[in-house]
């Protein structure tokens, strides 16, 4: 049986968002200062955002990065996270959550920002459907499917069992899913594309081994 979600909002991800997001690593450094950043972030019709997730950036795409750090420009060692997607999960096991709907709210803001749109109410499937289309970007500008496919753990986020599918560049780990909000809400949930150092662990677990799966994704998206 299909598990409910309140609501859905989300902008499709394209190739060209994927390799922006892939590409920061390799820019030119830009310091960590206030003005520098600005300018950088000016310069790529970026702006500023703190509404939808707090101390983030909105892109000229109109998806909402963020990073570990002040700057995302030319820091190979910082974590970054396109949200392309916010869903508002049903939670079985809290009748107030379940029954009491008063996100709704902050649901609108997301599916008001341009080419975004909402649907409501809705499906883990509808939330696969999004994640799936994503993943197809994701392939076509890395030239390989994922290398993992894992249902997402109760231990990770909030909500119905959503797929994380990882990517590894020869410095960089991609991981597409499901991921706690980390905005002014705490109980949303993203749909992001992070992109995090292989340091935070090289090596790879198994496809049987789900336990290590779920450690190694939380090693490179919890922040």
């Amino acid at each position: 049986m299909p598990f409910p979600v309140h609501a859905l909002a989300h902008r499709p991800l394209t190739t060209g968002a994927v390799a922006e997001l892939v590409g920061l690593p390799a820019v030119p450094l830009v310091a960590d200062g206030f003005d520098a950043v600005d300018d950088e972030v000016q310069r790529r019709g970026w702006s500023w955002e703190d509404g939808l997730v707090c101390e983030s950036f909105r892109t000229a795409d109109q998806y909402v990065l963020c990073c570990d750090s002040v700057s995302p420009f030319g820091d190979p060692d910082a974590r970054t996270f396109l949200v392309f997607g916010e869903l508002y999960p049903v939670n079985p096991h809290d009748e107030s959550m379940a029954n009491g709907p008063w996100l709704y709210g902050l649901m609108d803001r997301w599916q008001e920002q341009p080419g975004w749109s909402g649907r409501r109410p809705c499906t883990d499937q509808d939330c696969e459907a999004v994640l799936a289309q994503a993943a197809q970007m994701v392939t076509a500008h890395l030239g390989a499917p994922p290398e993992r496919t894992v249902s997402s753990s109760e231990a990770l986020v909030t909500g119905p069992a959503l797929t994380h599918r990882i990517w590894r560049t020869l410095t960089h780990a991609l991981i597409l899913g499901p991921a706690a909000d980390n905005g002014p809400y705490g109980y949303l949930t993203h749909l992001q594309l992070s992109c995090t150092p292989l340091s935070c662990g090289p090596e790879l677990p198994s496809a049987d081994d789900e336990d290590g799966l779920t450690e190694w994704i939380a090693g490179h998206v919890d922040w």
